[in-house]
């Protein structure tokens, strides 16, 4: 089955659901910006500008798996957030706060 309406139940006509795409786009573009962000921030933390070797020292190994490790981890805990407060905010007469 397609993410973007393809497999059994799809249109014989060839038509593709463009809210779906525009569901991709958008999803795409998060995770882009998100990879591009941490990336940054990763590497100004944790690699010297002098780049006195070709390969990453241990010290440097170390420091980028934790700063991935925390970025995704304050990824996750934004988004549960968010989504916490969405669904309030959803709720009949529910005003979310934080």
């Amino acid at each position: 089955m397609s993410f973007l309406g393809g497999g059994r139940s799809a249109p014989t006509n060839g038509n593709v659901n463009g809210e779906k795409i525009e569901m991709a786009i958008t999803e795409l573009d998060t995770v882009t910006d998100f990879f591009n962000r941490m990336v940054q921030s990763c590497h100004a933390k944790c690699i010297s500008t002098r780049y006195a070797d070709a390969d990453l020292n241990k010290g440097e190994s170390v420091c980028i798996d934790r700063c991935v490790a925390k970025f995704n981890d304050v990824q996750k805990k934004v988004g549960e957030k968010l989504q916490n407060r969405g669904q309030s905010n959803a709720a009949p007469g529910g005003f979310g706060s934080f």
